[in-house]
């Protein structure tokens, strides 16, 4: 096994990771021999109040260019209704109690609860929610439950966000390359084609 490791930054309520989804996905296939794919949870926004009208209406636009570039699915009508308050340190703590529970249905359920979100409109800040998509891949939903609220998941998200900072990531999704002889640096930040992701990643491990 490579001493290289590939950090996926990513937030599952980022809309272009969720455009990103199929290329991790593939990333992740085609390279498993090859190098270690980790997750680490951006901590894209928080917030205590209910989004402004204005608000909505420019993150809906995100969605639709999102939408056209990626393909990716979007469900628009009545999103993120009247009161929703677009805070993302729950979902985020919601992969990390995954990654605490069983650290091989990370992925998968991150891109569940990007569907959950963007396609089936569900309210992903709700811890139940989050409790009954890890219930969908077999993950106990009061055991689920019982790791989120522990204070191991609370303190472990924030260390997520702090790292990331400490890399200097400051926009989702990014893809960090760690050699342990070289460090750290960035391979690339916002969304990249799949072709293109590829060159990159084939570069990096050529050197």
């Amino acid at each position: 096994m490579s001493k290289k490791i590939l950090w996926y930054i990513a937030d599952p309520m980022c809309s272009w990771c969720w455009g990103f989804s199929p290329i991790i996905e593939a990333i992740r296939v085609n390279y498993n021999k090859d190098l270690k794919i980790k997750l680490i949870m951006g901590g894209l926004r928080s917030g205590k109040s209910a989004m402004e009208p204005k608000q909505r209406a420019e993150i809906l636009g995100h969605w639709k260019s999102v939408n056209n570039r990626t393909g990716q699915p979007f469900s628009f009508a009545g999103a993120m209704p009247e009161g929703f308050i677009y805070d993302t340190e729950p979902s985020c703590r919601g992969v990390v109690a995954m990654a605490l529970i069983n650290p091989d249905l990370v992925f998968p359920f991150l891109k569940s609860i990007h569907f959950a979100f963007y396609v089936e409109q569900e309210n992903v800040t709700d811890p139940n929610v989050l409790a009954y998509l890890a219930g969908k891949i077999g993950i106990g939903t009061e055991s689920y439950l019982k790791v989120f609220e522990s204070d191991e998941a609370k303190d472990k998200v924030l260390t997520h966000f702090k790292q990331v900072r400490q890399w200097g990531v400051h926009s989702f999704p990014t893809l960090l390359s760690q050699d342990m002889e070289v460090g750290y640096s960035i391979l690339n930040s916002g969304y990249i084609t799949l072709d293109a992701v590829y060159q990159k990643i084939d570069g990096w491990l050529n050197t």
